[in-house]
């Protein structure tokens, strides 16, 4: 993450002194880092906020020193989207008892304003060289999308808070449930287990991800069918897009850009699961790709801009060493790079095909896993014995 320089042209400074929207944020204890975007600030004494950012989306996060005030004592990452306007100034102040930035009311932001010029010295001006950068991550996040995936608290948490979904904290409690009381001896690591109470993240601070379909193929599929939309998961991707962005795939990307900043800059791995489970759809939809060229074209270019911000061994599992992401792309490079796709599309596929080998030192040649024999689950009532497996 940078920590730039603030050299800028001094007539688009001036610009931005005049058109950009401030954020002011108060009360941040010293010592903690303050971020937008892909630029990142320890909070010193005299830190208030940040100056002259360009109209637009763009991402604010946080890590809180404690009241020790030592580097261990730093908080879990948190984040939030913001939609700024020209000439915009929003106000946040940090919140020692609930330990989260709140944002204040607009009528007091707009009273701050009288004395913004009183606060200039203690703003930062936002590092215009990074925009580009920024941009090339963001570029599908609208202002509607932003909105519809952010949690409804606001903000993101790389750590949210959990809380049990019964009380279970009399004895009553768990003997309704037909749970062994707390102080008798346990017997095994299941009943151990089990004695843990269920907890789920507290209500409004999930992230509003797409839930992607668990089944691959339509009702009443036979057999046949069945293998044929397992290994080319066109009917899936068809029916998220159907669901939650009829009429837009381009949609779709954004919620991909929303993923990625959210893990790599919010620090939120449920973020980069819902990353992958996308990826994974879009990279295995082989007539999805026939039907719909512009969306795998952008594909591409967003998945181009998102690997020039990770190290080559970002995607490689520690267990297994298997890379999750090269055996994915493998299967999409296979048909897009294939006669049958669109030229321009090809062209592109091909290009980036060459690029990821040269930088990563990806083998997209071997054949992929997905050519081994595949067995899938039939629907209950299907016989067994007509289970098939496809080349």
């Amino acid at each position: 993450m940078d920590t730039p320089s603030t050299d800028m042209d001094p007539e688009l400074a001036r610009q931005l002194f005049f058109e950009g929207a401030t954020l002011v944020i108060l009360g941040v204890p010293e010592g903690s880092e303050f971020g937008i975007d892909y630029n990142s600030w320890q909070v010193g004494p005299r830190f208030r906020g940040v100056k002259m950012v360009p109209p637009g989306v763009h991402f604010m996060h946080y890590n809180v020193v404690g009241k020790g005030g030592g580097l261990g004592d730093m908080s879990p990452r948190s984040s939030m989207f913001l939609y700024l306007q020209q000439r915009e100034l929003r106000l946040f102040r940090w919140d020692p008892q609930e330990e989260e930035m709140v944002v204040a009311p607009q009528e007091e932001a707009e009273k701050l304003r009288e004395e913004l010029q009183s606060l200039d010295s203690f703003l930062g001006p936002y590092p215009y060289q990074s925009m580009r950068r920024w941009v090339s991550l963001s570029n599908h996040i609208k202002k509607e999308s932003m909105f519809r995936l952010q949690p409804k608290c606001g903000t993101i948490f790389s750590f949210p808070e959990v809380l049990p979904t019964e009380p279970m904290t009399h004895t009553a409690d768990r003997v309704q449930h037909n749970l062994p009381r707390y102080d008798s001896v346990c017997q095994s690591y299941k009943e151990g287990m089990a004695r843990l109470p269920q907890m789920k993240q507290k209500e409004g601070t999930e992230i509003r991800f797409s839930l992607i379909p668990d089944k691959t193929y339509p009702d009443n599929a036979t057999p046949t069918e069945i293998t044929q939309h397992s290994l080319d998961l066109s009917y899936a991707l068809g029916q998220l897009l159907n669901t939650h962005y009829p009429g837009q795939p381009l949609e779709l990307l954004a919620e991909l850009q929303f993923s990625f900043v959210c893990f790599v800059l919010g620090n939120v791995y449920e973020a980069f699961e819902q990353w992958k489970k996308i990826l994974n759809l879009l990279c295995r939809a082989e007539n999805f790709s026939l039907q719909h060229p512009e969306l795998y074209m952008e594909t591409i270019s967003v998945l181009y801009h998102q690997l020039a911000q990770v190290p080559t061994d970002f995607f490689v599992d520690i267990v297994s060493q298997s890379n999750f992401l090269t055996s994915t792309l493998q299967v999409l490079f296979s048909f897009l790079c294939s006669p049958t796709a669109n030229p321009a599309l090809r062209k592109k596929a091909i290009r980036f095909r060459a690029h990821l080998t040269k930088k990563f030192q990806w083998d997209f040649e071997e054949e992929p896993d997905d050519c081994a024999p595949l067995i899938v689950d039939l629907p209950a009532g299907l016989d067994p014995s007509s289970q098939s497996a496809a080349s």
